[in-house]
């Protein structure tokens, strides 16, 4: 048995969740539509680029779950999941998933967008665990505030390496799926590191490298 790990976005999806629940609230009136979707997608090609600063994306993206009850939220992401999540599921992801689950391995997604849109997804597709970024939650409601370190470039590292040791677990002979350059920094550390119809620039690093290169499209 090893830990077979899964970036989710653009990886076990043919989409990004965190840029598509943005445009999903456009669509919802719950936020102002023309500031929020410019700045969704400047951050979003921020992401592709390499150059996003977490903290300041992470503040657009947790105020819409401040601003809203979870009742709100909660019937929000079932519409969510039917009309931007299922029709995006790789059917290629979900056999790659059930491969390693056949062998018994522990399933485990690790992503930059956070949990509240993440956990649905993961628990849809069968995962055993998540490692995403946590909004801050007091007295029941989202603060707009993250919770610990962002699960995003070394901060997934970070991220997972305090995982390991909550769970008693080790990275012998571990695998990592990934869309992105961003997780450079954790594939590097993975006996078995695979891109999965990688951006330009992991691409590059893959072939460099000799790192598997596969496509669930």
């Amino acid at each position: 048995m090893s830990l077979a790990i899964f970036d989710l976005d653009n990886t076990l999806l043919a989409t990004d969740s965190d840029h598509a629940w943005g445009e999903f609230l456009v669509e919802q009136g719950a936020v102002d539509p023309v500031h929020y979707r410019e700045m969704n997608e400047r951050f979003h090609q921020q992401y592709q680029d390499g150059t996003l600063d977490i903290h300041d994306y992470l503040a657009l993206a947790l105020k819409p779950l401040m601003e809203n009850s979870p009742e709100q939220l909660a019937a929000w992401h079932q519409q969510f999941m039917i009309s931007k999540i299922e029709p995006h599921i790789l059917v290629k992801g979900e056999e790659l998933l059930a491969e390693h689950r056949a062998q018994g391995d522990t399933l485990l997604i690790i992503t930059a967008t956070n949990r509240f849109i993440t956990a649905p997804i993961a628990h849809r597709l069968g995962v055993d665990d998540l490692i995403a970024v946590e909004p801050e939650i007091i007295d029941d409601r989202y603060t707009g505030r993250v919770s610990g370190t962002p699960s995003f470039q070394a901060g997934k590292v970070l991220r997972l390496e305090e995982w390991l040791v909550g769970h008693s677990a080790t990275l012998d002979d571990a695998w990592f799926y990934s869309d992105s350059h961003n997780d450079i920094p954790l594939l590097e550390k993975i006996d078995n590191p695979v891109a999965v119809d990688p951006d330009e620039k992991l691409r590059d690093v893959a072939l460099q490298r000799g790192w598997r290169i596969i496509s669930l499209r």
